[in-house]
């Protein structure tokens, strides 16, 4: 195995680091989040974690790594053999990095019928998946905003029940699914819901180093590390094995770290008042800040414990979705503690020493050690990390950290508008996306049933083939032949169901005329409701701006409603109206998303006045507007116009561009009904009839 880039030798991202070893200390927690930018070392933490964790006993020939000591974990496969009377081979190996694809099917991740011994053999047999891999090691989940939604929740079922239970395709089968999760993702590359969110148990958010020191120190470490792999490890080889050695030590003491019943309110107290939706990040707390004193070589928890818990534990509950504004924030986290300590103080009643070792996995117990009951550690222990990898465990300065906002520019009122449904399951299609559930002709998705398919073996539904098959082997059956034969005309193929979805784009007038009476604040409102249809529907969304002299694309096509919104704030106001230069912009945009993805099915939201005065060619402004709008529904682009002129002062001159795009024209006023959104779904509809996929 080529040389990993040392866990130790990763330059600041204290944070991050914290929470990838109490993960390994105390898988229990639930995994990490890792949130951040491009090029901020989330792969390199993540792949360097999985080199750090200490060998593990398992038996040998077993494709689970079942522990042979634990016999309550054990999978069907290993319970069946020792009822037989069967003694299980033991061996010591390292504990495995499992990288999960973004491109994972359902049948990849949980497994499925072994289809080469139930030809061969006639027999059904379990055939183990990326899930049976990663038991009692690390799972890693790059970019995992972009997986399916049903695949993460497949996943965090799993990590939640620390077992996978198959019941699919004649098989019934379990075995333990114990890992440290680890998840990392671009937030520009589209969100995740926040019930996924939420099953994260830890989330970080990092950005890149703006320290010139340390961003030289990056380099010249990478440098080094790419020269000579093998000596640069070795350099770091002490500082690694120390690390090794104090999780290890750590995951032996957790079950000795104590926490009294006021600690257990002091959490509680906490997450009330910052009303976070849920139980779960109050045990989340509890059991990051047992994992953080276990590692720092204590038996009680502090307040220290459960501050650096609330940090990790928080960043991603604090909003239901990425359009809602944050009511409480975390800047105040030491006052609310000291005041909810201060409340069950008046109460008393709460010091009563408890451990929880029922929470501490079987697995974690057996190899524990005698622990040293000397002297309580100081004060000045308690207050930094006995490993001296980390110099400092990260604070809650006033500034810089993740939860600060900027500078808001006003929007108008926002509002629920009807959803955009479209009925697509009569269509199969070819893409992805998620706005209704629909059948798909990828190898991709939910397998709902099985059709016949002569002589097409492409993804094969075993069971239904293996059942068409069956009645005829009395036949098929020969001397010395296969215990079943299966034939093309059994073929049966999966029918899959995923979510499809829309590209919409947001075309906004931002020239003088639509700052008269208000009207940018209400056409910013107007898109903000929009958008939080889109978030839920999981559709792409980008955003055009026309003003002034021309047009700019200030959001490329993305999955990330949240940076259209900040987009949406930071829009100018000001200049003549190029409407021209707007239109040709946004069909420019939308056929070159068309030709990279031929299924897509875009949608134009265009907010103006439509009062063009400023040309791109020697054509009027109005009429060269209308020649460019005439191209739209030539190439399949569907468009909804929202006229934003005042009602009293309205010439028409919305109602005639959108005539020209052969779309609907409504008043902000009718947004707010179900006509438009009602139109705009038929609209959908009748592009989907004209281009079946």
């Amino acid at each position: 195995m080529p040389p990993i880039f040392p866990f130790t030798a990763i330059v600041d991202q204290d944070l991050m680091r914290r929470a990838l070893v109490l993960n390994a200390v105390y898988p229990q927690i639930g995994g990490v989040l890792i949130r951040g930018e491009r090029g901020t070392g989330k792969s390199t933490a993540a792949r360097a974690l999985a080199a750090l964790l200490p060998e593990i006993e398992v038996v040998a020939d077993c494709p689970f790594s079942c522990d042979p000591d634990q016999p309550a974990t054990w999978c069907t496969l290993c319970k069946e053999r020792a009822a037989a009377g069967e003694t299980l081979p033991r061996a010591r190996r390292r504990t495995r990095f499992v990288d999960l694809p973004v491109s994972a099917t359902e049948d990849r991740v949980v497994g499925t019928l072994d289809i080469e011994r139930a030809i061969q053999k006639g027999e059904r047999h379990f055939e183990p998946g990326i899930l049976a891999a990663a038991n009692r090691g690390v799972l890693y989940v790059d970019e995992v905003n972009l997986l399916d939604d049903h695949v993460v929740d497949i996943l965090l079922d799993a990590a939640a029940m620390g077992i996978n239970v198959v019941e699919r395709e004649g098989i019934s089968f379990s075995h333990p699914a114990r890992f440290i999760l680890i998840g990392t993702m671009n937030p520009e590359e589209g969100d995740l819901r926040p019930q996924l969110l939420d099953r994260f148990a830890l989330c970080v958010d990092i950005r890149s180093v703006h320290d010139p020191a340390a961003r030289m120190l990056i380099m010249e470490r990478n440098l080094a590390f790419e020269s000579d792999p093998e000596g640069f490890y070795e350099e770091w080889r002490p500082r690694e094995e120390a690390l090794s050695r104090d999780i290890a030590r750590a995951r032996e003491l957790l079950p000795h770290v104590r926490y009294t019943r006021a600690d257990l309110a002091v959490i509680a107290t906490m997450m009330a008042e910052i009303r976070v939706d849920g139980h779960r990040p109050d045990l989340v707390i509890l059991r990051t800040a047992r994992a953080n004193a276990a590692f720092e070589g204590r038996t009680h928890i502090t307040d220290r414990d459960i501050l650096l818990a609330a940090e990790l534990a928080l960043p991603h509950r604090l909003r239901r979705h990425p359009l809602q504004q944050v009511e409480a924030t975390l800047d105040n986290l030491g006052e609310r503690l000291a005041e909810a300590r201060a409340q069950i103080a008046k109460k008393g009643g709460m010091n009563e020493e408890m451990v929880c070792e029922e929470e501490v996995p079987p697995a974690e117990k057996k190899t524990h050690v005698e622990v040293e009951t000397g002297e309580a550690p100081s004060s000045q222990d308690q207050q930094r990390p006995r490993n001296p990898v980390f110099q400092q465990v990260p604070q809650w300065p006033s500034e810089g950290r993740w939860w600060e906002g900027g500078a808001k520019i006003k929007t108008g009122e926002v509002f629920t508008p009807r959803r955009l449904t479209t009925p697509l399951d009569r269509l199969t299609r070819c893409g992805s996306g998620r706005r209704s559930t629909t059948r798909t002709s990828q190898r991709r998705g939910r397998y709902i049933q099985a059709r016949p398919s002569p002589g097409d073996p492409s993804d094969l539904a075993f069971d239904a083939t293996l059942r068409a098959a069956a009645p005829h082997q009395v036949q098929r059956r020969c001397s010395g032949g296969p215990a079943l034969v299966v034939r093309s005309t059994d073929y049966h193929r999966k029918v899959r169901v995923r979510k499809m979805g829309n590209l919409i784009l947001f075309v906004v007038d931002a020239s003088w005329s639509m700052a008269v009476a208000e009207r940018m604040e209400a056409t910013k409102g107007a898109v903000t409701s929009l958008l939080t249809d889109a978030y839920q529907r999981r559709d792409r969304v980008g955003v055009v701006v026309f003003q002034k002299n021309g047009a700019r694309l200030v959001l490329a096509p993305t999955n990330s409603v949240s940076l259209a919104q900040r987009a949406l704030q930071d829009i100018p106001v000001g200049g003549k109206t190029p409407l021209s230069a707007g239109l040709q912009l946004a069909y420019e945009v939308l056929t070159r998303e068309m030709r990279r993805r031929p299924d897509l099915m875009p949608l134009m939201v265009l907010l103006t006045d439509g009062a063009g005065n400023v040309s791109i060619g020697d054509l009027p402004p109005q009429e060269e507007a209308h020649r460019i709008a005439d191209l739209f529904p030539q190439a399949k682009i569907r468009s909804v116009v929202i006229n934003m002129e005042h009602e009293a002062f309205d010439q028409g001159l919305a109602q005639a561009l959108a005539d020209h795009l052969q779309a609907p024209c409504y008043r902000l006023e009718e947004l707010r009904a179900d006509t438009l959104l009602a139109r705009v779904r038929d609209e959908l509809d009748r592009i989907r009839e004209v281009r079946d996929v």
